[in-house]
């Protein structure tokens, strides 16, 4: 299976885009340190390293990803093909389905998977996530309403939840620790 890369501008940055036959594996802000890491993740799974070049996938993306940040796309349909363990694979599932403009705790992520009691776990899972912005993990906070943890970066995290709906919405109860 060939893995193509390619670089994608965005308001808040260069981003690596990573694609397979199938789907998008990995779009990551490039100054992250552990794009090299989690593309040696994506190169393994997948079968070899990664070329320089696009695909339809890629194209789709571009395309995507300049309608999101002129307000005008809240739902990405490009096709993904994600890296990560089931345990993963079923948090990011999750972080699919919260909508654009809105916000979950972890604990109402973890809840959302059938695993309550895995707060902590699923929040690992987030921060594993290859494919900002598409798989939107910028959309999960601290049950206190805090920005926690984003592998872009709060600043980013912060602006790409104000892009999403200025004042977000808060529609979950707050979890007691």
């Amino acid at each position: 299976m060939a893995l193509l890369c390619c670089h994608l501008p965005t308001p808040l940055g260069e981003m690596l885009a990573v694609a397979s036959d199938r789907g998008l594996c990995l779009l990551e802000f490039d100054t992250q340190q552990r794009i090299g890491r989690e593309l040696a993740q994506v190169e393994a799974a997948r079968g070899g390293p990664a070329q320089e070049g696009r695909n339809a996938t890629h194209d789709q993306l571009a395309v995507e990803l300049a309608e999101y940040f002129a307000g005008r796309r809240q739902r990405f349909g490009v096709p993904l093909d994600l890296v990560g363990t089931p345990f993963q694979l079923a948090a990011w599932q999750a972080l699919l389905q919260i909508p654009y403009g809105h916000t979950r705790s972890y604990a109402e992520q973890a809840r959302a998977i059938g695993r309550p009691t895995a707060t902590r776990a699923v929040a690992a899972a987030n921060g594993q996530n290859k494919v900002s912005i598409v798989v939107p993990c910028h959309r999960v906070i601290g049950s206190d309403g805090s920005l926690t943890g984003f592998g872009g970066g709060l600043p980013r995290k912060q602006a790409l939840l104000a892009l999403e709906g200025g004042a977000v919405q808060r529609d979950w109860i707050a979890d007691a620790g």
